[in-house]
């Protein structure tokens, strides 16, 4: 009897044994969530995602800027069209050859240095000029034979309405020998009537040339006549083909000096001529 017994435990044994193995193997584990350090990982996320965003940027610029390279490596007129685009304009000469015209000299005729000014009666910066450096290339180069200075007209008619019209007022006072000395009113006067029109300016013109002394009933026919008006334009011509493009625009025998510049400028040019 102890043997049939002890034959039954053994198989017992067996299967809770076999039980063990199988639950061993079945088991799965599954991992376990903790919310302690919820704070250091939102911290990790956002920076991660404030990092991918700033690497997008960064590849966005480099992107950008290679583009741009390749955009201004490249010629801006196809090779086939490059004889289709416009030549660029060369910038005017320093020297030139220039004509005096027939207006009055201020000094020595036969001077060794030769100044032609363009200029307009309304600009403010021959005005300038005039009321700044004139006088000093006069006391020191003109009156003591060294340089002369003759006038031409270049009336800028698109801003200063007037220029036209003060041309050929300066043109009626030298009718009576006062050329410069009216240039002279013009420019002091310039702000008086720069903003005339019509009768208004022209009796302004009438009362300088009374101021002169000038028989005014002589003067005032020769204005409204106009017979003036295609002088004052031959003068413009002229400075276009010398390539003038603004004023006052000096050549110091033929060098060109651009602008109401300070007297030492014209005083430097001026000693360089009469040295040669």
């Amino acid at each position: 009897m102890k043997k049939v017994s002890s034959a039954k435990k053994t198989p017992s044994r067996s299967k809770a044994t076999k039980a063990s193995v199988v639950s061993k193997v079945l088991k799965i584990r599954f991992p376990r969530f903790t919310f302690r350090g919820i704070s250091a990982n939102v911290f990790l996320v956002f920076s991660l995602v404030i990092f991918a965003f700033l690497l997008g940027m960064m590849t966005n610029k480099v992107l950008y800027l290679e583009k741009a390279a390749k955009m201004q490596a490249a010629p801006t007129v196809p090779v086939a069209n490059q004889q289709l685009a416009a030549p660029s304009v060369p910038p005017p000469p320093d020297v030139v050859t220039v004509e005096v015209g027939k207006l009055p000299v201020l000094g020595d005729k036969n001077a060794k240095v030769t100044i032609v000014e363009f200029s307009d009666f309304q600009c403010p910066f021959c005005k300038r000029y005039v009321d700044e450096t004139q006088q000093q290339l006069y006391d020191e180069y003109i009156k003591t034979g060294k340089a002369n200075l003759y006038y031409r007209h270049f009336p800028l008619s698109s801003i200063h309405p007037n220029a036209q019209k003060a041309g050929e007022a300066s043109e009626c006072a030298n009718e009576q020998g006062k050329f410069w000395d009216y240039s002279n009113i013009l420019f002091r006067d310039q702000e008086s009537w720069s903003p005339k029109t019509g009768a208004d300016v022209a009796a302004a013109f009438t009362d300088f040339a009374g101021e002169l002394g000038l028989d005014t009933t002589q003067f005032s026919s020769c204005l409204a006549s106009g017979k003036y008006a295609q002088t004052v334009q031959t003068d413009a011509t002229a400075g276009s083909i010398v390539r003038v493009e603004g004023t006052p625009t000096f050549f110091i025998n033929g060098h060109r000096l651009v602008g109401a510049q300070p007297f030492e400028v014209f005083k430097s040019l001026i000693d360089a001529q009469l040295k040669n």
